[in-house]
């Protein structure tokens, strides 16, 4: 596995070179796209992008856990998660990997 990691900055200079715009742009752009994405899900909708994914928020009801360690009974309260189911073609590609 690689320890690399994709960062906001990463994805700024990728629309720099591959788009045109100048960093400032790109940054804002990048920015923009993340900002519209967090607020949909905090609304409650589902982002779905196209040979990507879909990003959605599932409500979890309140339930009893244990603590593995002493056995102990804890209650875990209702929340709400994030969950991303990515596409086939993403599915596909990542099993590929470096493989062309």
């Amino acid at each position: 596995m690689s320890d690399k990691t994709l960062t906001r900055m990463d994805l700024s200079e990728s629309v720099f070179r591959e788009v045109g715009l100048s960093r400032n742009e790109s940054a804002q752009l990048v920015e923009s796209v993340l900002s519209h994405v967090s607020d949909a899900l905090v609304a409650g909708e589902t982002v779905k992008i196209s040979s990507f994914g879909t990003f959605s928020v599932r409500d979890k009801s309140a339930r009893v856990g244990r603590n593995p360690k002493t056995g102990e009974e804890v209650p875990i309260s209702p929340r709400r998660v994030l969950t991303f189911r990515p596409s086939h073609l993403m599915k596909d590609r990542v099993a590929k990997g470096n493989k062309s």
